[in-house]
């Protein structure tokens, strides 16, 4: 029986689903080890709130969590990973306290394998880029392979030196199953456009995730007020820095509603509640946007900013579509656009999402474990 460690900061969302994939395989023994505890993690600044998800993130794979950000605790996690005696070490990006430090004492003696989704869309200035790429070529000598997540990401490792046989693809996957098909117990978006005073009959814009300046919400706002008459409805779900901005502007117009941070078990009915998401983010940092994955996969088109690492992977197509995010009449264009769309390629769809899964990530891992 193969044996896989994963290095990861904490339970996340996007995570648990193909750690508990993993855990049910008769032919691999999993362990997932965290480098920092819940009492680390569990404010998120961004936020700008403590996050507790109401599904379950801890359950259903066997984990250590360790306290990376100490000389003791880096060292306790190293001997720990060593200890399982894996055949390979999955590491969840490399700038968190503790990882570098694992990648650079373990490399020689077990595979060290990496998953980061970072790229290279954001403009640099020369000698920022310079600075980047001299250490990043230093950073991954301490990797074996890399699984991408898209063509951005791919594009990023070549250019820090790795080879092309080092990288394998294996695109960013939200749970599908849980956005296509949410539980009976999770609420609907009848209900929840009942609870928002929205009339079921009406048009509704979505941006969901952290109010800050990097994701644009005052210009999704924008976009929507150069509308023409009468304007959909605009829903603003989070939280974080630019809130009480975003509810001043809200006083005034009586078609949006901010309604707060929406914690997992809601988000497909909120997106289904939607006829259209949209994610306008500038960056930099907008590292891939799983928020389309979810929205796709709970059957809401898309308008993303061409800035968000996905934008590669989207062949153009009536589910979804990448935009410069700095024109406002653009996006007020393809809001009016994707409205008057009144049927959607369900092939593209399907097609999306089989690619974009946790079964096709967790089937890379198992292959590469056998060579």
């Amino acid at each position: 029986m193969k044996r896989l460690a994963i290095l990861s900061t904490h339970p996340i969302q996007y995570n648990s689903p193909l750690f508990r994939m993993l855990q049910d395989k008769d032919d691999l023994n999993l362990h997932v080890f965290f480098s920092k505890t819940w009492n680390q993690v569990k404010y998120d600044p961004d936020f700008q709130q403590e996050v507790v998800w109401d599904i379950p993130v801890f359950e259903g794979y066997k984990h250590s969590t360790f306290d990376a950000d100490t000389i003791t605790g880096k060292r306790q996690l190293t001997q720990a990973i060593h200890s399982f005696g894996p055949d390979a070490l999955l590491v969840y990006g490399w700038n968190f306290p503790g990882h570098l430090h694992v990648m650079r004492k373990l490399k020689g003696h077990i595979p060290i394998w990496f998953r980061g989704d970072s790229h290279l869309l954001d403009p640099l200035s020369f000698w920022k880029k310079a600075l980047r790429k001299a250490l990043l070529t230093w950073v991954y000598r301490h990797t074996d392979l890399v699984f991408s997540v898209g063509t951005a990401n791919t594009d990023y490792f070549l250019w820090t030196g790795l080879d092309a046989e080092q990288i394998i693809m294996a695109p960013h996957a939200a749970d599908n199953d849980f956005y296509s098909s949410p539980p009976a117990s999770a609420p609907s978006s009848k209900e929840l456009r009942i609870q928002w005073n929205i009339p079921l009959d009406q048009k509704v814009i979505l941006f969901a995730g952290k109010f800050e300046e990097k994701k644009q919400p005052g210009f999704l706002l924008q976009a929507w007020r150069a509308l023409n008459e009468p304007r959909p409805y605009l829903i603003f779900a989070g939280n974080g820095p630019l809130l009480y901005q975003i509810e001043n502007e809200a006083k005034t117009e009586a078609k949006i509603r901010v309604v707060g941070f929406i914690n997992q078990s809601k988000m497909p009915a909120l997106y289904r509640c939607a006829d259209l998401f949209c994610l306008p983010s500038l960056g930099p940092g907008e590292t891939w946007g799983l928020c389309i994955n979810e929205s796709i996969a709970s059957g809401t088109p898309c308008l993303v900013s061409s800035r968000a690492g996905c934008s590669k992977d989207l062949a153009p197509s009536d589910w979804v579509r990448a935009l410069d995010p700095t024109d406002v009449g653009l996006w007020s264009k393809e809001i009016q656009n994707t409205f008057e769309q009144k049927e959607r390629n369900q092939t593209w769809r399907t097609q999306f999402l089989q690619r974009h899964a946790h079964q096709a990530f967790a089937t890379s891992l198992t292959k590469e474990l056998k060579r």
